[in-house]
């Protein structure tokens, strides 16, 4: 499992209920052992990797005992610029991050990725990359994220909208990816793009993921007929859930949902659930 990290220019818009702090504090919780993803990761064997793709503070290198969770430092930039006034990243910074995705799935065993985020507002950038590569209106793609009241995700639609005037002329997936995308976002991209070319299992659970599998599925062209997704469990979203994507992507329902987990969490338990069934012959 993997869980990529970064930050973004739009926090500071007021598009998320937290500050951007909160981004570089979980994944120093992740590596310490104390979220629920990585409690189920280490219970259950799950190879557990952090990477700080683009988050605003430095993380401290260090080196990971066996069995408890890596980093991996693949930083382009201390988070993204603010999309509402132009594009997140640049072209050359874009093209880095999806480098260092397929860099990273090359050099990880196995045959099942496994993808998480973290990133303040990456709600805002996955609702941004579904309403651009889909044609949709923001309004329709736009939710309460961590838990925005009404009058905050009404000032998110805004700025959002804005977002989407100021780079209006990024149309095409990569121009949008950069435009309006993430570190984090750009780099899961690029995974996702290395696990299909390997025929890799993927597991994608929540919004965000859902959001780079679908940025990632008309970069691949000829070899998106190897991305096998399977968008496992995870809470329903009431404003937008999994499967309006999943069904986008052309992905396929997953072996359990309804369960009150974390979107992290959720996907490494699917993982565990999978493993069992692949032992029973059955998946």
């Amino acid at each position: 499992m993997v869980v990529f990290a970064g930050d973004h220019g739009l926090a500071a818009r007021g598009v998320s209920a937290f500050p951007s702090d909160v981004t570089w504090q979980m994944v120093e919780n992740f590596l310490a052992g104390g979220a629920a993803v990585s409690v189920l990761a280490r219970q259950y064997g799950l190879a557990l990797t952090v990477v700080d793709c683009g988050v605003a503070r430095d993380i401290a290198p260090r080196e990971a005992a066996p069995g408890q969770p890596r980093l991996l430092l693949r930083k382009v930039a201390p988070g993204t610029q603010d999309a509402s006034t132009g594009p997140a990243m640049s072209a050359a910074q874009c093209a880095q991050a999806l480098n260092n995705g397929i860099e990273l799935v090359r050099d990880l065993p196995g045959n099942v990725l496994l993808l998480g985020e973290m990133g303040i507002a990456n709600t805002s950038v996955a609702s941004l990359l579904l309403a651009r590569l889909c044609g949709l209106p923001i309004a329709e793609c736009t939710g309460a994220g961590t838990g925005l009241d009404a009058a905050g995700i009404e000032r998110k639609r805004a700025v959002l909208q804005q977002a989407l005037d100021a780079n209006a002329a990024a149309t095409t997936p990569l121009d949008a990816l950069a435009a309006l995308g993430g570190y984090e976002v750009a780099t899961m991209v690029g995974a996702v793009l290395q696990a299909a070319h390997e025929r890799r299992v993927i597991l994608v659970d929540g919004f965000i993921t859902s959001a780079a599998v679908l940025g990632g599925l008309p970069i691949a062209a000829p070899s998106s007929a190897a991305l096998r997704v399977r968008p496992p469990l995870g809470r329903a979203r009431a404003w937008l859930d999994a499967g309006t994507i999943a069904g986008r992507a052309a992905a396929g329902p997953g072996p359990a949902p309804g369960r009150r987990l974390g979107r992290r969490a959720g996907l490494a338990a699917a993982a565990i659930g999978l493993r069992h069934l692949a032992r029973d012959g059955e998946f």
